[in-house]
């Protein structure tokens, strides 16, 4: 029933920016961790960004500062706002929802969207 579906990713140069969208159907989001993964080829997946239900956000150490997520209740829409893009930022782009209840540790996220690609040129 919960879908995730993501948008926003493309080809910027390095300094640019970019906003990705994920739209969360089946439940609302307003209940537990959401959150912004990447995996660049040949690498493990990687926590970008990540937002608690209470409100409280948490940014691996290379994107504090240039990335922001947030989210529109209304919409069941969350974001991640991408600014000063740098070439290692290049990666496929996905987010996540653990459910109902869970925290933001990472064996609770179940539900997934397809990916979105973040290319950053030079």
């Amino acid at each position: 029933q919960v879908r995730l579906v993501e948008s926003g990713g493309g080809s910027v140069q390095a300094g640019g920016s970019l906003r990705l969208a994920c739209v969360i159907s089946g439940y609302t989001s307003n209940s537990y961790c959401m959150a912004w993964f990447r995996q660049a080829p040949g690498k493990e997946r990687e926590g970008v960004a990540f937002l608690a239900g209470y409100g409280s956000t948490g940014y691996t150490h290379s994107v504090k500062g240039r990335f922001t997520i947030s989210q529109d209740n209304a919409k069941n829409t969350l974001y991640l706002q991408m600014n000063s893009l740098k070439p290692e930022d290049t990666a496929m782009y996905y987010c996540a929802t653990t459910a109902r209840g869970r925290d933001c540790s990472i064996g609770n996220f179940g539900y997934w969207g397809q990916g979105t690609q973040v290319t950053v040129s030079s």
